[in-house]
């Protein structure tokens, strides 16, 4: 599964907390654990105690691995803590509530009223909850060439690549960077422009030592060394606006045996910046609203809903493929939307009253307000409108991801990073209009958006595959080449037996990656970038 977004430290403060102790006031901590499923909850971690408190400020920072494309469920619980043992269960409960991690970092501050148990105020008392990412958002850039490098291979000039190493604490080398290309029968190379996170590069210490090794590739791997020097990035921020810095390439063996030994070439550092790189969580936090939109796939080859072989039909339980997808991606979605009101769409179906076949039609059967009332407002009338019309054909997705992209246009023309759009389609796969659609989704890989694509049913998905573009860039029918990868198609079967929340991890994983592609490709920082923290 994917690795954790980032990691996220939360403040806590409390006001008006219950006061348990006689003659004193109460001295709080708070602890915050997480659902570890079936009932069960999991300590994360817990701040200091602190003494006769009833509005406690705590110190200690609540740190929590963040993963978007998961609903996080946690509780905080303050109690009085009177004893020395680790154990709360002795302790006094002075209230706790119950939220999503996505609740928290979406909002800039999360005030909550404390509750002894559900629906039980714990008097007045209120918690505050602050997120922010653990992070040095920043990366370093460099441009580097090299001059007349020594001659390795017998019958031509070198193949010159590169290493950067930072020294670890222990003092020993430890690799930051390797040149990708080899450039080959060059002693004069001039490499790609590179990029490394700061953290990475020198873990935000610009004197920390560093050392480049550059080397002949051989493609045995026994690669000869060139030569070698030693650095830090203040020297290496000198270099920019034409003026570079130069280093010496020396080989100690030829340095020890040769007397006239000058250097093995001249390395330089054409050009060194930092700059601030935003993550998926600077976004959201600095006020980027996640817009939800739902396509549901009513064609003929669903099957007739009355039948309990069709993919619509609804199960005593209440359920079919369609909703749980609905549900497992909406729910984690849902966080990211203040107003909670999600537009959801049918197509490939005769409606009412002309039985026309319509291509984008509301589920709640109103154009000029599709709307439905969180995720719970789509289910419903998802169950309303499925004896209410003719399953029909052909399965075309392009005007509803066409639909989407107006308002996806209309919000990038705003050049702020302050909409983003989800679109999930759910579909039995049989799709009619490929070019159309791979037309749209070019013309989408331009916009603030991204779209899923669920498969259900046992079709064959080859051409959702093609769609996804994860085997080489998608390319309309003239040959325009998506500008970002926006598609991410999973075959429900594939989830058939597994947790619910497994399938929206998968489909979700790539949107973080996919928003922060979009905005940095446009240069658009955060609506309030976060406060730049210097090391």
């Amino acid at each position: 599964m994917a690795a954790c977004v980032s990691r996220v430290q939360l403040s806590v403060t409390c006001r008006d907390l219950l006061d348990r102790d006689l003659g004193s006031r109460s001295d709080p901590l708070c602890v915050v654990l997480q659902d570890a499923g079936g009932g069960r909850w999991a300590e994360l971690d817990r701040t200091e105690r602190i003494k006769n408190c009833q509005n406690p400020e705590f110190c200690k920072k609540l740190v929590v691995d963040y993963y978007f494309e998961k609903v996080q469920k946690l509780k905080f619980g303050v109690y009085d803590i009177d004893n020395k043992s680790f154990d709360l269960n002795d302790d006094d409960y002075l209230g706790g509530i119950e939220c999503t991690l996505g609740q928290v970092v979406s909002s800039s501050v999360f005030t909550r009223p404390l509750e002894l148990k559900q629906g039980k105020p714990a008097g007045k008392g209120v918690i505050t909850i602050s997120a922010e990412e653990i992070k040095d958002t920043r990366v370093v850039y460099l441009e580097v060439e090299a001059r007349n490098l020594d001659k390795k291979d017998l019958l031509g000039k070198s193949d010159p690549f590169f290493e950067l190493y930072k020294q670890s604490d222990a003092g020993t080398w430890q690799l930051v960077y390797r040149s990708e290309v080899v450039i080959k029968n060059n002693l004069n190379p001039c490499w790609r422009k590179f990029s490394v996170p700061l953290q990475t590069f020198c873990s935000g210490d610009f004197n920390k030592p560093l050392k480049v090794q550059c080397a002949d590739h051989d493609s045995d791997g026994s690669h000869d060394l060139i030569g070698t020097f030693e650095t830090n990035l203040a020297q290496l921020q000198k270099a920019g606006d034409g003026s570079a810095v130069e280093f010496e390439c020396i080989h100690p063996e030829k340095k020890r045996k040769k007397k006239s030994y000058k250097n093995s070439g001249i390395f330089r550092i054409k050009s060194c910046k930092i700059e601030t790189e935003y993550s998926f969580l600077d976004y959201v936090m600095g006020g980027c609203q996640i817009n939800f939109t739902v396509g549901v796939d009513f064609t003929g080859s669903n099957g007739d809903p009355r039948s309990p072989d069709s993919l619509h039909y609804i199960s005593p339980d209440g359920i079919n493929e369609y909703l749980v997808a609905i549900w497992s991606v909406g729910s984690v979605v849902q966080d990211y939307d203040t107003d909670k009101l999600f537009p959801a769409f049918g197509f490939g179906a005769q409606v009412p009253p002309n039985w026309q076949v319509s291509h984008e039609f509301p589920l709640n059967f109103n154009p000029s307000n599709p709307y439905c009332q969180g995720i719970q407002g789509i289910v419903d009338a998802y169950r309303q409108i499925l004896p209410q019309i003719r399953l029909y054909g052909p399965t075309n997705f392009s005007p509803i991801i066409n639909h989407v992209a107006r308002f996806a246009a209309h919000s990038a023309q705003q050049g702020t990073a302050s909409q983003y759009f989800i679109l999930l389609i759910i579909t039995d796969g049989e799709i009619t209009d490929l070019d159309q659609t791979r037309q749209a989704i070019v013309n989408a890989s331009k916009l603030p958006m991204s779209i899923i694509i669920v498969g259900v049913g046992e079709a064959d998905f080859k051409a959702m595959e093609f769609l996804d573009g994860d085997n080489g860039v998608l390319k309309s029918l003239t040959g325009e080449p998506a500008a970002r990868d926006i598609v991410q198609f999973v075959p429900f079967r594939q989830f058939k037996n597994a947790p619910r929340e497994a399938l929206s991890q998968m489909v979700l994983a790539e949107v973080p990656k996919q928003l922060v592609s979009y905005y940095k490709w446009q240069g658009w920082p955060p609506v309030k970038p976060p406060e730049v923290k210097t090391m």
